[in-house]
């Protein structure tokens, strides 16, 4: 079946879309009954530093979904001048705070902030977008009990094109190594061998490229990946997001793919709203 997804219905002829919402709303519905079932109210903090645009869209949707399933929301607003210690003395007092369930702090930071320092500080108890190194350690020795959220959206997509996937193969395209090795652990749990290639080497990688059954990325590069450099049944997951002008874009050149029997993940309505599901089901987890 082909499907259609929102102002992209023009050039969505032949590739079939891997629409995110649909398995979001099916992870809220989940959650939203063991909510509604249990005793507890889970408690989801998100610490939003700046008015950066973007960052207050992305923080409204998580609150938005989370008082959809039942999850009380607490937003904490600080100045873009926040300083680095005031934002770690934030970070303590939600961690002491027995009635808070999860912890966020939306990315990216103003750049005077230590990113990691931050994420650092946040108890892996709490960590519930799963970046805290203990939790990163815990997903590649197997043993996590929050998975980080973006790796575990792009396999819910994955999965969602209802093909089987056990032996296939799969090459990530990303900028980093750790992003890398998280994919390659959870392709691995579906069935899937992976090989991670790193952006810039992406050019000397096109036939391993062209070999693969699933192709992530997750750059941040607009149109990286192009019509000719994936064989017809592959699943494309594009989980890179850059802006051009006043559009959204994704790393997936969607024009290029039109014509060819591919499974795609489109930008925006794709990997994004599976991961706050994730997001909240990681807050759900937290609070048990």
């Amino acid at each position: 079946m082909h499907l259609l997804f929102g102002s992209e219905n023009h050039i969505l002829k032949h590739m079939k879309v891997l629409a995110g919402k649909k398995i979001a709303d099916t992870i809220l519905d989940t959650i939203r009954e063991k909510i509604v079932q249990g005793n507890t109210v889970p408690v989801f903090a998100a610490v939003l530093v700046g008015d950066d645009p973007a960052s207050q869209i992305y923080v409204n949707l998580k609150e938005k979904a989370a008082l959809f399933v039942g999850i009380e929301f607490r937003k904490i607003l600080l100045p873009e001048t926040t300083s680095q210690e005031e934002v770690l003395q934030e970070i303590y007092h939600l961690n002491d705070d027995a009635s808070v369930s999860g912890i966020l702090v939306q990315l990216p930071l103003p750049v005077h902030l230590e990113t990691q320092i931050i994420i650092d500080a946040i108890d892996p108890k709490k960590d519930v977008d799963g970046f805290h190194p203990d939790n990163i350690q815990l997903l590649l020795d197997g043993k996590e009990i929050l998975i980080p959220v973006f790796p575990r959206a792009i396999i819910e997509l994955v999965k969602s094109a209802g093909v089987p996937l056990s032996g296939k193969r799969a090459v990530v395209i990303g900028n980093s190594d750790i992003f890398g090795q998280m994919m390659l652990v959870a392709l691995s749990r579906v069935g899937v061998e992976g090989t991670f290639v790193r952006y810039d080497t992406i050019e000397c990688k096109r036939a391993h490229i062209l070999s693969a059954d699933v192709v992530v990325s997750a750059c941040g590069i607009p149109n990286l990946i192009t019509g000719d450099m994936v064989k017809s049944g592959t699943i494309v997951i594009n989980g890179g997001i850059s802006k051009v002008g006043d559009k959204v874009v994704g790393d997936v050149d969607n024009v290029s793919m039109q014509d060819k029997d591919v499974f795609v993940s489109p930008v925006p309505g794709g990997v994004g709203p599976v991961t706050i599901a994730c997001l909240l089901d990681n807050v759900y987890t937290a609070s048990r």
